[in-house]
């Protein structure tokens, strides 16, 4: 699986150390220079693996001498206690590290597991799962792409890449068509999307042209209606509290998307063990 990696690993990076870090790792300093460990990470549970490329960043701001070799690799799925990569190094960099390097692998291996279990549920249909702007702040290129790791799409990246019109926008902008058409005149080239409500406001949008229609909580009958009615016209995007449990039949409407906020909100972390041995014997473990 060829995977674009997210620009700002770098400064994610940076800042996580930061907050963990600050003026100095206290505890780490008073482990000898000179020493060195090595150590590997396995997982404790069934996942999609994710965040490899945070994991071996954290390491190289932190000493450059630090090795990592990847037994797994992003976007794979991984068994229990299976084997995700083996490490060594100077001591001090690695137990430095050892916790936000964790942090990001597990968070990011956590959102790529939850997107796939949500393709799985709707296999075989033509709908496809999109993430929402419901981000960690800071982490939203990192979740995104934890989100293709799990087989899932992007919806728009931000308010600078797509028009999504929403309740408040349609009230401010005096109406759906109004909004529509104000639109159109700001961006020919970028697609409009608009939430509607009822099927009223989905006639009123598109007859004033949108390309795309958000389907803010309509049940089963609402979504099949709204596939007659659009008949190809515009791409249909169902969303609103939408559970694993529920996306197969709303796939099975013949929406073209469902957006699903929990992807990257309701987060569970994975289950990850990173194990050390240190020089002399000592043997420990940070999960």
């Amino acid at each position: 699986m060829k995977l674009t990696l997210p620009n700002d690993i770098t400064a994610n990076v940076q800042r996580a150390l930061a907050e963990d870090i600050g003026d100095g790792d206290l505890t780490a300093g008073l482990i000898d220079a000179g020493t060195q460990a090595h150590g590997q990470v396995i997982s404790r549970e069934p996942a999609v693996l994710c965040g490899s490329p945070w994991f071996d960043e954290v390491f190289r701001q932190l000493d450059e001498r630090i090795r990592i070799e990847w037994c797994a690799h992003d976007g794979e799925s991984i068994s229990r206690n299976q084997l995700l990569c083996r490490f060594e190094g100077p001591a001090r960099g690695l137990l430095s590290g050892e916790r936000t390097a964790l942090n990001f692998l597990q968070t990011l291996s956590g959102t790529a597991t939850t997107a796939h279990r949500y393709m799985d549920a709707i296999k075989g249909t033509h709908a496809v799962i999109l993430d929402t702007r419901k981000t960690l702040p800071g982490l939203r290129n990192a979740q995104k792409y934890a989100v293709r790791c799990g087989g899932a799409s992007n919806h728009r990246m931000g308010l600078f890449d797509g028009i999504l019109i929403k309740e408040n926008h349609i009230i401010a902008a005096g109406g759906i068509t109004s909004a529509i058409a104000a639109a159109r005149r700001q961006s020919m080239d970028v697609a409009v999307e608009v939430e509607v409500e009822n099927l009223q406001q989905l006639r009123e949008a598109l007859t004033a042209g949108a390309d795309i229609l958000l389907l803010d909580n309509f049940d089963l009958g609402g979504l099949r209606e709204a596939v007659r009615i659009t008949a190809g016209r515009a791409k249909l995007e169902a969303s609103g509290g939408i559970d694993v449990a529920q996306l197969r039949a709303a796939a099975e409407t013949g929406v073209n998307y469902i957006s699903v906020g929990a992807l990257t909100k309701h987060l569970q972390s994975v289950d990850l063990s990173m194990r050390f041995e240190f020089d002399g014997g000592l043997v420990g473990k940070s999960h």
